[in-house]
């Protein structure tokens, strides 16, 4: 049988809070489940982004009728629409919202429907590169519907 002693312990916590990742004090992986258009590339781009950000990503293809009638029922606005629809921790994410942003979302726990990025802007998450990036902003979609700007990014230089 092994034993530990104190000095054993304090060392293995303190190695446990040094380590990136380590599951002894690690936060819990967020879900998040993505529904995107059959074969749409920038969606599945979007996705890989999140997962090398650490989101556990399931998803699903529907056909573009169908994705809509889930846009409506989720209380998306048209003029806030993006071409994927995401839920995460009780919130929309709708299109090509940065990781950051989720986070942050997650993190201050605001009454609303969640995020959005309308349209398709170019140089948002999946949309190429950044460095490139047309200036866009983040939308928090309140509970009525309306929106309030969340985050804005500059376009690149």
């Amino acid at each position: 049988m092994v034993q530990l002693d104190r000095r054993a312990l304090l060392i293995g916590a303190a190695v446990s809070l040094a380590v990136p990742g380590s599951s002894a004090f690690s936060l819990p992986t967020k879900s998040i489940h993505v529904v995107k258009g059959r074969g749409c590339g920038c969606c599945t781009a979007w996705v890989k982004i999140l997962q090398e950000e650490g989101f556990h990503v399931t998803e699903e293809e529907w056909l573009p009728a169908d994705l809509v009638q889930l846009k409506r029922a989720k209380g998306i606005p048209a003029e806030l629409a993006s071409c994927h629809t995401a839920e995460i921790m009780g919130y929309v994410i709708e299109g090509h919202v940065p990781a950051a942003d989720i986070r942050r979302l997650i993190e201050e726990s605001p009454e609303a429907i969640g995020l959005s990025v309308p349209g398709m802007p170019y140089g948002s998450p999946g949309m190429g590169p950044e460095d490139a990036r047309e200036a866009y902003d983040v939308i928090l979609i309140r509970t009525d519907g309306t929106g309030k700007v969340f985050s804005s990014y500059p376009a690149a230089s």
